[in-house]
């Protein structure tokens, strides 16, 4: 199951009264249906649509969710968020579009489907959102961005469900998401990677595998929850770590050099940023 530390504030969620329909209940989809839950949104209020129930979702059920109704049984559906993969939206998206009326807000966390193809495919007041895999803990972070028919309650709505997994932040121009998708999207990647290499360094320097290993996943998870839980901006937290002609110093002189760090990430999120533009294609 799920396990999801809710950020959104529960009366919000608890004071939705529209019928919310979750198109697509995977990693990310449950993840958000587990946060609605812990935040106090009325189950009954819900009503999932995938084709591979599992068995979590399916235990739902007997809490008053309703499971892959049609859309006459579902009847008028207030808010529709869409998180199916996008290679599968043309499919899915027709069919969802008979769950959608004129009144109907749709809010997409699908990467590299605009705002327009939306509009098209299932109608409605499209939110289009950019969240990422630590909404699965509760902590990841989404970026939305409005269509222009969305009016302010329904935008309220859609930041209560999506900040039912981690912070939301807001932006007017639609051409910020695919940057966003390649620093925050993506992002969970490249940490990843961070905690990989810097295991496999620790390993090529001297240390057993399974304690490089433990060295390099604490470090960077205490080292993000530090930064989470600090004023201080990043580069004065690595300064405090680094003394003048010290082993740090040292090893940052290499990370910071010239091809370095730097250099590897743009080149990193402009590839992402690009890419993301011709998937919106």
């Amino acid at each position: 199951m799920f396990v999801v530390t809710t950020v959104a504030d529960s009366s919000t969620l608890k004071n939705i009264t529209g019928p919310i329909l979750l198109a697509g209940a995977g990693k990310m989809g449950g993840a958000m249906l587990t946060g609605w839950l812990a935040g106090g949104l009325d189950p009954r209020r819900v009503a999932v649509v995938d084709p591979f129930i599992s068995p979590e979702i399916t235990a739902l059920a007997a809490k008053g969710i309703a499971l892959n109704p049609d859309a006459k049984a579902a009847g008028f559906v207030e808010t529709m968020i869409v998180a199916v993969k996008p290679q599968m939206f043309r499919e899915a998206g027709a069919k969802l579009k008979s769950f959608v009326s004129d009144k109907t807000s749709v809010v997409s966390i699908m990467a590299g489907t605009t705002i327009a193809s939306l509009e098209e495919v299932c109608g409605g007041a499209v939110v289009r959102a950019m969240p990422n895999t630590p909404a699965a803990i509760g902590r990841g972070i989404t970026v939305a961005v409005a269509a222009k028919k969305v009016s302010a309650a329904q935008r309220a709505v859609a930041d209560a469900l999506l900040r039912a997994t981690g912070s939301v932040e807001w932006v007017e121009d639609e051409g910020l998401i695919d940057a966003v998708t390649a620093v925050s999207g993506s992002g969970p990647a490249y940490v990843f990677l961070l905690a990989e290499e810097l295991a496999r360094a620790g390993v090529e320097a001297g240390l057993p595998e399974a304690l490089a290993t433990k060295l390099a996943r604490e470090t960077v998870a205490g080292s993000g929850e530090l930064l989470h839980q600090s004023d201080l901006p990043s580069s004065t937290l690595r300064q405090n770590v680094t003394s003048p002609g010290g082993t740090t110093a040292a090893a940052l002189g290499v990370l910071m050099g010239e091809p370095g760090l730097r250099d590897l990430m743009i080149r990193a999120i402009a590839a992402a940023t690009k890419r993301s533009k011709e998937l919106a294609k």
